[in-house]
């Protein structure tokens, strides 16, 4: 391929990973040419969308905005685990674990309500009754909501790659994009990569961690964060914290900083890789700050310590035995709201980026709004709360 000669789409992804991967695959599906462009191979390692497990739920903390795209999300999730014939979705329940006025809770029990979504309260005596796993404080409540669960990313990303591909999307992986330009009198979009140049009506970005380097001009500050997520071999194995025993679980501590708006949080899953496995947890928002390139990918002595003995305050089973830890990143917003929109100076651009810690449960849907943007320029879902102009200035 000569640069002379550009190759032609409908519409040119950057990044397949989670939000990437499920643009492809709606643009497909709705019959568009479209490319897919990836640094990286399928399902990597190297950005947000791996580690086995994600948590999904409806009573959403983080605001009752939220709720509409998730009860959307939950409906496409099934649908890909239809039509992929791959295990990606198991709703175990899920707590939502601190004191009463933690915004973890409270969060959670306001968008409960305000959706009318089933949900239970209990009390530190319950939680010890109904999941003897968990050791929580006297003042400790939790939300539970029967339909939370998980998913997984890894085989959610290959799920969506390979009906992309079926249904006639070009991926290209190990082939960065270098440079995006807007081509003059609205004619669409030039991307170049090491490999040469392609042309589209439209580009639709989703960088991850990639996203300062990528969306420089877009004006939002976005902070990159290394996170690290644990898997424990609990004392006496994993019996007791299978799926059918233990929900997932998001848990508040009550050490809120002045001035801050909730304490520190881990979050955790039950054992869904069999007894070997063990089980996974993590700290929710607790890394340094880095880039793609910077990023350390050992795990230290100390941070293994320091989430055994958070941990296993809590849940007394664990630590156990250390098995293995990973890292990844967190792309996060001032605000930790996402980031979807047509590209306020360039009409021929959408970008989804900035998904602060909790945007893998919302893939599918946002590859609905995506295609959406790019072929239409709007959309019936409600994504008002993620126009970057609140960030800018604008």
């Amino acid at each position: 391929m000569s640069p002379g000669s550009p190759r032609a789409f409908d519409v040119i992804v950057l990044g397949v990973g989670g939000m990437g991967s499920a643009a492809v695959r709606e643009l497909a599906a709705r019959g568009a040419r479209v490319l897919g462009l990836e640094r990286f191979g399928p399902a990597h390692a190297n950005g947000s969308s791996h580690g086995g497990s994600r948590i999904v739920r409806q009573s959403y903390f983080e605001g009752e905005e939220y709720v509409p795209l998730l009860l959307r999300s939950y409906e496409l999730f099934e649908r890909l685990q239809r039509d992929s014939g791959r295990d990606l979705m198991l709703l175990c329940g899920g707590l939502m674990i601190g004191r009463g006025d933690s915004r973890t809770v409270a969060g959670s029990l306001a968008s409960a309500r305000a959706w009318d979504l089933p949900h239970e309260m209990l009390d530190a005596a319950a939680i010890r009754r109904r999941f003897p796993v968990f050791a929580p404080g006297p003042a400790d409540v939790a939300l539970y909501e029967s339909r939370a669960g998980l998913v997984r990313p890894e085989e959610t990303v290959a799920a969506q790659l390979e009906l992309a591909r079926r249904d006639g999307a070009e991926l290209r992986f190990g082939e960065p994009a270098t440079s995006w330009e807007e081509l003059p009198g609205g004619a669409g979009v030039r991307v170049r990569t090491g490999q040469g140049e392609y042309t589209a009506g439209h580009l639709v970005i989703t960088p991850g961690a990639w996203a300062p380097e990528l969306l420089a001009g877009l004006g939002v500050p976005f902070t990159v964060e290394r996170q690290v997520m644990h898997w424990f071999q609990p004392l006496g194995g994993t019996a007791a914290y299978t799926p059918d025993r233990q929900p997932v679980y998001i848990w508040e501590g009550d050490d809120r900083a002045e001035g801050e708006t909730e304490g520190t949080q881990i979050y955790g899953f039950p054992a869904i890789d069999g007894p070997a496995g063990g089980v996974k947890v993590a700290f929710f928002r607790k890394g340094e700050t880095c880039t793609p390139e910077t990023i350390d990918r050992t795990v230290r002595e100390r941070e293994v310590a320091e989430m055994a003995a958070y941990a296993g305050a809590r849940l007394p089973g664990l630590p156990g035995r250390p098995l293995r830890a990973a890292t990844c990143m967190y792309t996060t917003t001032p605000d930790e709201h996402f980031v979807i929109a047509r590209h306020p100076g360039c009409e021929a651009t959408t970008v989804a980026c900035g998904f602060s810690g909790h945007g893998f449960k919302f893939v599918p849907v946002v590859g609905e709004i995506l295609a959406d943007l790019a072929l239409t320029a709007e959309t019936a879902h409600p994504i008002g709360l993620f126009d970057p102009g609140r960030l800018a200035g604008r």
